[in-house]
């Protein structure tokens, strides 16, 4: 069972948001409908992002990297051309 590590863009606000999970389909959904309480008021969401790991803790360890100043450095140049362009 693989666990997700996630990014979402609001159009609403330009920002990203990270997460995790263990089942990416849904919990998108959940984030698409207005269900999940951080990202309820900046929809409509975009999946931007993601990495499997092999299992929760891998994936918390991961979230919490991409949140720090050196995460973001990461997504966007791994994100760049879909940034710019």
């Amino acid at each position: 069972m693989f666990y997700f590590t996630y990014i979402l863009k609001s159009a609403k606000d330009n920002k990203f948001y990270t997460g995790y999970t263990k089942n990416l389909k849904l919990r998108f959904e959940q984030h698409k409908k207005g269900l999940v309480k951080s990202t309820k008021n900046r929809r409509p969401l975009r999946l931007v992002y993601y990495e499997s790991c092999l299992n929760q803790q891998d994936a918390i360890h991961r979230e919490k990297y991409l949140k720090t100043y050196h995460g973001e450095m990461f997504i966007k140049n791994r994100l760049k051309s879909y940034l710019t362009g």
